[in-house]
């Protein structure tokens, strides 16, 4: 009789047979079979076959339950993946919601940013202009022929006498 066992290993069916006597009594007492061999050897008979199907049944049922194993745990891993998946599917929607509002947000602040760049712009043109009405104003100034002072012109009048006494 030949004895295999199948179990599943890296997602691979592997079988192991035996036809190994350790299943087999193998001490018999043969100076007991005198007269008696035909019913001796009929019941170790039976008790051989007995123990054949006794363990053709524990393999079987052995197997049975492996493949029930890998049924649960094929599953499982369904199972699972399904809820990775779902869970991956919540996480990004709540990402976008995230966004949506840092969007927001930065448009916000963007449009505050394009406000304050106009006015500096609007305050730049009207510095350029004060500069220019005072350079234009200075210029006007060293151009324009000094007006004497009364007290410049007495200083002035006292040297033209004294000069045209030196004379």
């Amino acid at each position: 009789m030949s004895v295999t066992l199948i179990w599943k290993q890296s997602g691979c069916f592997h079988n192991e047979s035996s036809n190994s006597p350790e299943f087999w009594p193998l001490s018999v007492s043969w100076a007991a079979l005198d007269g008696k061999s035909s019913s001796y050897f009929a019941a170790l008979d039976s008790n051989t076959e007995n123990l054949q199907k006794r363990t053709q049944q524990l393999i079987e049922k052995i197997n049975e339950n492996r493949k029930k194993d890998h049924t649960v745990m094929s599953n499982f891993r369904e199972s699972l993946l399904l809820k990775v998946s779902s869970l991956a599917e919540k996480l990004e929607e709540m990402m976008f919601l995230i966004y949506d509002r840092h969007n927001k947000q930065m448009q916000d602040k963007l449009q505050e940013l394009s406000e304050i760049m106009e006015r500096i712009s609007q305050i730049q043109t009207e510095l350029r202009q004060v500069c220019h009405t005072v350079e234009a104003a200075y210029k006007d100034l060293c151009v324009q022929p000094e007006v004497p002072t009364a007290k410049e012109e007495n200083v002035v009048a006292k040297r033209g006498v004294g000069s045209g006494k030196d004379r």
